[in-house]
């Protein structure tokens, strides 16, 4: 679905990534782990075509997009959601859903549009209201869910759970669970090591710009270094 390989990139002259390899197959939860100002968004910024890469390759769906444009990278089904949610605050919960098909799914709004307000039956509720006036928890779902407007083959979560409470937490990674076990392929990046690494199938930790640790999720929440590093443990 995705494999990233020798990723150099980052921003002017500075540079961020160095020599990144990583990939995500159809079907699975990949998680990306790392504390801040690892590379973790300087990685999704290239991968959905906000900046070029300074040296590698990002395939997507059998194709190289290393030099395409964000509206062709959305176009062919790579969808993320941002961090900090971003959503449209002075537009309201529809018209926010409805823009997530600007791109792709526009032919099946209107089927897109009952499905999502399905997961999220919160959003249904709120269809009127700016979204502005949400709390955290809703305009994350409201991020999620316009994101699922564009029907995506591949969809990366950037730090979906920052800000939340502990019990929006576990919801959003129930959820997340959910829409992978419908068939989505998430590339989930988060610093939430230990509920990242329960619903992942495989995770890559990244360190300084480099992949320090990567396989299988169960591996990695029982290697003793990340567990020393990252739990304290």
């Amino acid at each position: 679905m995705l494999e990233i390989s020798g990723l150099r990139a980052g921003y002017g002259a500075v540079e961020i990534l160095r020599g990144v390899d990583l990939r995500v197959d159809s079907g699975e939860i990949v998680a990306l782990l790392g504390s801040n100002g690892v590379g973790k968004s300087t990685l999704n910024n290239n991968v959905s075509g906000l900046y070029r890469p300074f040296a590698g390759r990002i395939v997507f769906a059998g194709r190289d997009i290393s030099g395409d444009s964000p509206q062709s990278i959305v176009e062919s089904g790579l969808i993320q959601v941002p961090e900090g949610r971003r959503v449209f605050p002075n537009l309201s919960v529809r018209d926010n859903l409805e823009l997530g098909s600007y791109r792709r799914g526009r032919a099946r709004r209107a089927a897109n549009l009952a499905r999502v307000t399905d997961i999220f039956p919160r959003l249904k509720e709120r269809f009127t209201q700016k979204a502005g006036t949400l709390s955290g928890g809703e305009q994350q779902m409201l991020a999620i869910g316009r994101a699922m407007m564009a029907e995506p083959k591949l969809l990366i979560l950037d730090e979906p759970s920052l800000g939340l409470s502990p019990l929006l937490v576990e919801t959003m990674f129930a959820l997340i669970q959910k829409l992978n076990a419908d068939g989505l392929a998430i590339l989930l990046v988060e610093q939430n090591v230990v509920q990242s690494l329960a619903i992942a199938h495989r995770a890559y930790v990244l360190e300084n710009g480099v992949v320090a640790m990567s396989g299988p999720a169960q591996d990695l929440a029982a290697d003793p270094g990340l567990r020393r590093s990252y739990l304290g443990l």
